[in-house]
């Protein structure tokens, strides 16, 4: 048998014991909630990453993995339970509930104010003068693919007037500087490619002209029943972020820009054409436009043949507790 004593044998002198009892007293430290986000590099999901990288999430309890999803495919790691929780547009999550999806959303993030557009070759004077012409939009259930169908909406047009050929916003834009395509669909931070080579074309129209483009967070109705302190963690962390960079801008677009390999200036630039939405901004917004905002969306998502048929609930696909 060993000769080593066992420490419950020995004896324990005062400053032994008094460690031990600090030790009991001690509460078991709280054991960070685990969330998967999907999201993209679009510059209004950019708090999302301040939280991240700031250590937001962490003070929170949250451990949140943001995991860069295209939006044509956030539905799918939504339905397989690859993520608890998603930031897309609020025709988005109309969509996905309509289409089988269920997702809630629990918090808005931003506003585009110019921040997504159609840009077009320098001859073309309206609307009017694409007809006919080839569009790089991202695929049908896409931001810019509704975006495109709203501004033809709003201009007596459909999508059948255009033919569009399916590109991401980033590369869109890279093929319209390279002179590829008549038009391209894009947004923050890559219309800015298309802001900076004039001689390539030009900006015919923006969410300034036509306000369609506006991100919440929203998260599987199960996990939601579940987790309702973590959604309200997810929720303030946000906020908290939003608070940051108020406080700290240049810190805050730094550490932001990064992520999207902008410099803190460019990505100022990008951030200047949307507005983040704090918590103020936030509770006016559920109680005053999001339903209005979506029963219009539904009409023009049935046109685009996004969804088969206008939604009888609206209610299901939003919670404002989580912004109170």
């Amino acid at each position: 048998m060993s000769s080593i004593p066992t420490f419950r044998r020995l004896p324990l002198g005062p400053l032994a014991a008094a460690l031990c009892l600090a030790a009991a007293l001690q509460p078991a430290a709280a054991q960070e909630t685990k969330i998967t986000l999907g999201m993209s590099g679009w510059t209004g999901f950019a708090p999302l990453t301040l939280a991240d990288k700031a250590g937001i999430f962490k003070k929170n309890g949250l451990a949140v993995d943001l995991k860069m999803i295209p939006q044509k495919d956030r539905h799918l790691a939504l339905a397989s339970g690859a993520i608890q929780c998603a930031a897309t547009t609020i025709e988005t999550h109309v969509a996905w509930n309509t289409n089988g999806v269920p997702i809630v959303q629990i918090f808005q993030m931003d506003k585009s104010y110019g921040a997504d557009g159609i840009a077009v070759r320098n001859d073309v004077k309206g609307f009017a003068d694409l007809k006919g012409k080839t569009v790089a939009v991202s695929a049908p259930g896409t931001a810019p693919y509704f975006g495109l169908a709203w501004m033809l909406h709003k201009n007596g047009m459909t999508m059948k007037d255009v033919k569009t050929v399916s590109l991401e916003p980033q590369p869109a834009a890279q093929a319209f500087v390279a002179g590829q395509n008549d038009a391209a669909m894009s947004y923050e931070p890559y219309l800015s490619t298309i802001r900076a080579n004039p001689a390539a074309g030009k900006i015919l129209a923006t969410t300034i002209d036509y306000p369609m483009v506006m991100d919440t967070v929203g998260c599987d109705p199960k996990w939601l029943k579940a987790n309702a302190a973590a959604a309200k963690a997810l929720a303030q962390s946000y906020f908290d972020a939003v608070a940051m960079i108020e406080a700290d801008k240049t810190k805050s677009f730094e550490i932001m820009g990064t992520a999207v390999k902008q410099s803190g200036e460019q990505f100022g630039k990008s951030a200047s054409y949307l507005k983040w939405s704090d918590k103020d901004a936030n509770q006016k917004f559920f109680a005053n436009e999001l339903v209005p905002f979506m029963k219009e969306s539904a009409v023009i998502l049935k046109e685009a043949g996004i969804i088969r048929s206008i939604p009888e609930n609206y209610g299901v696909m939003y919670d404002a507790s989580f912004i109170q």
